[in-house]
């Protein structure tokens, strides 16, 4: 049984889980919100996490339910690598696994991961855990598929947000320091942004970090 709110159905559940999701204001916090509701929903999960591999990299773990998952810090599990070219991989009972297993002293036997973003390099992967064997049947992994779905599409809309928040408040800053330059060296706005460019490469600092600079000592 699915561990949702009593009186909500499957279709209401997932409606309330995608709305926590949209509402998360940073990537970050829609991470933490998705391991909390895969806890919550997924029929036999007890715990969840979060982790990103990057091709040549270790794992990483960037969320998780609680302190169980946190302190494994992310069990480069061999199914892993099938994640590459398949969207889900279940690991019915990892008990039978040598004790080099890294769930090996966790108590953890079953996993249920899924895959959230994937491209040639980088590969994000939500994964639930069970204390119990074969607790990931078909309908968790049917419900699993339908939530990161919901994630994924978080994720992105968020992110998209914080870029283009990012990209007004560099505009802005770009902008007040092309107006300080144009004031120091009596020129005009396009001289002045062409000043700052020639000094972000010649300096090879970033323009929005040069700009920052310039107004941070205006303000000093």
């Amino acid at each position: 049984m699915t561990r949702f709110p009593a009186g909500l159905d499957l279709a209401e559940a997932i409606t309330v889980a995608a709305r926590q999701l949209h509402e998360s204001g940073t990537p970050h916090a829609t991470l933490r919100t998705a391991v909390q509701l895969a806890v919550d929903l997924l029929p036999g999960a007890e715990h969840a996490d979060i982790s990103e591999l990057e091709r040549g990299e270790a794992l990483r773990m960037v969320a998780w339910s609680d302190d169980l998952v946190r302190d494994a810090k992310a069990p480069h599990l061999p199914h892993w690598e099938r994640l590459w070219t398949s969207p889900v991989v279940r690991v019915a009972d990892d008990s039978g696994v040598s004790q080099e297993s890294p769930l090996s002293g966790t108590g953890l036997r079953s996993v249920l991961s899924m895959r959230l973003r994937a491209d040639r390099r980088r590969l994000t992967v939500l994964t639930a855990y069970s204390r119990d064997p074969h607790a990931f049947d078909e309908s968790a992994t049917r419900l699993g598929r339908i939530l990161t779905t919901h994630v994924s599409i978080a994720l992105n809309s968020v992110t998209v947000r914080e870029q283009l928040t990012e990209a007004m408040r560099t505009r802005d800053l770009i902008g007040q320091a092309t107006g300080v330059l144009m004031e120091r060296l009596d020129i005009d706005a396009e001289a002045a942004f062409e000043s700052l460019v020639r000094a972000s490469q010649r300096e090879n600092v970033k323009l929005r970090d040069l700009a920052r600079r310039i107004v941070g000592a205006t303000e000093d």
